[in-house]
């Protein structure tokens, strides 16, 4: 059965640095689980590696969408899965990473078997999304099925429509569906790296980032992108960072609004992955200020028959 180190975490931990010293240390190779950096041109605000970092450890599933294209848990799955049997198999070491809590139980748990998209549900719902705003169906969302609500932000649109939608669809709650498949799916050996960063030194860590990534031309990364004809409603450019600068660019924000409310929910965002991971029992969690406990697990975990 092949072997997969997983580092996970909230945002601006260094789960990208920790991973690139793993895939040097033990001949491995990187396979991203961000549901962002998947998309071309979204570079600067998602902090994808540099093209000297990519160089010097390959990495997998970076820049294969389009903004127009939509990339799902199961199209994950698929994709990563191949590459861990085909690294595992070439004799590397398949490291995942990545904050998309989701593309990693997926692909270490199985995926609900839910209805594929309906076009016309779709439709209706997005349209009233546009007209009336997430947090009006995440209350619609909270009727029908309160469990789903309940981990669910109210800004966040994409899941509250796929939420809605398998209601629509079937009859039943996303989160009943959940308990019936209950992710016992094993199809691979996992060590799952989780780095923890105490929460003031968290906001810092992401308040300082943020003002990095404007200062390294965020604001022209997403110029560029609405220069090309792409519509600012769409999903990656609602993401923390892409939407308040595409408010910035409209006039509708001056710059250090925007990068307040980009910190701000970028925080909020950060709050929401600690929510998902934690009650992950199988996650060995280490200090992001020192994971030198890392390496040793990793040999330890290669060791066992």
């Amino acid at each position: 059965m092949p072997r997969v180190v997983v580092v996970l975490g909230p945002t601006a931990t260094g789960k990208g640095a920790l991973a690139r010293q793993l895939a040097r240390a033990f001949g491995g190779e990187i396979i991203s689980a961000d549901s962002m950096k998947v998309y071309r041109g979204l570079d600067i605000g998602t902090a994808k590696p540099t093209a000297a970092e990519r160089q010097a450890v390959p990495h997998h599933l970076l820049d294969i969408c389009e903004l127009t294209e939509t990339f799902s848990a199961g199209a994950f799955r698929e994709a990563a899965s191949r590459l861990v049997r085909e690294l595992w198999a070439a004799g590397k070491l398949p490291i995942v990473v990545g904050g998309t809590g989701l593309y990693i139980k997926a692909l270490t748990r199985g995926l609900v078997a839910a209805p594929s998209r309906d076009p016309g549900v779709r439709a209706a719902l997005d349209h009233e999304i546009a007209a009336r705003g997430p947090a009006q169906l995440h209350a619609r969302l909270a009727r029908v099925d309160p469990e789903s609500a309940a981990r669910l932000h109210p800004a966040d649109a994409v899941r509250i429509v796929r939420a809605l939608e398998v209601h629509a669809l079937t009859g039943r709650p996303l989160s009943a569906l959940h308990a019936q498949h209950r992710f016992t799916e094993a199809p691979f050996r996992v060590l799952k790296l989780g780095l923890t960063v105490p929460r003031a030194e968290l906001d810092a860590r992401i308040n300082a980032r943020a003002e990095r990534m404007v200062a390294q031309g965020l604001c022209s990364e997403v110029a560029t992108l609405l220069d090309q004809g792409h519509a600012p409603t769409l999903a990656p450019l609602l993401a923390p960072g892409y939407r308040e600068m595409v408010a910035h660019l409209r006039g509708q924000l001056g710059l250090d609004e925007a990068l307040r409310r980009m910190q701000q929910r970028t925080r909020a965002f950060a709050k929401r992955q600690l929510t998902w991971f934690r009650p992950d029992l199988e996650t060995r969690w280490l200090p992001a200020s020192a994971p030198d406990a890392a390496p040793g697990a990793v040999a330890e975990f290669l060791r066992r028959a």
